[in-house]
């Protein structure tokens, strides 16, 4: 048990979370996110939304399967944003991709202690922020 680390994600910061997340697992830590959706990207609405909705119109015009995906989920995306942070073509971040863990809410047979980051905590911020769960449900992932 000593080995996981369970995070709420409740009002932190995104990419704060992401790098704290990204350390303990290249530490070899098994890290686990509960609450994805209540995470804060900071930042105005419109700004992120339309940076994201440019990102969703990447495609390719050869093949479906080799287009991107693009994740619209909040534990997806948060995800994502995880493995942005991680060296993925190596085999030390893929190994730390497969050790990070991401959930909607908290299971109901969750019996461990979550664990809030100082650092991420978006009561500090003074620019607006918009949850990850409105973002998704701008992009079309929850309804």
């Amino acid at each position: 048990m000593e080995n996981k680390i369970f995070i709420d994600a409740e009002d932190a910061i995104l990419g704060r979370l992401a790098s704290i997340a990204v350390k303990l697992a290249l530490e070899g830590k098994e890290v686990i996110i509960f609450n994805a959706e209540k995470a804060v990207v900071s930042g105005k609405k419109p700004a992120i939304l339309s940076e994201v909705k440019r990102k969703l119109e990447t495609r390719t015009l050869a093949s479906v399967e080799k287009s991107p995906t693009h994740p619209r989920r909040p534990d997806l995306y948060v995800r994502r944003v995880i493995r942005g942070m991680l060296p993925w073509k190596k085999s030390k971040g893929k190994n730390a991709y497969k050790r990070v863990k991401v959930y909607i809410g908290i299971p109901e047979n969750f019996n461990g202690t979550l664990i809030k980051i100082p650092e991420a905590n978006s009561s500090k911020l003074k620019c607006k922020k918009i949850k990850v769960e409105e973002l998704c449900k701008e992009i079309g992932g929850l309804k």
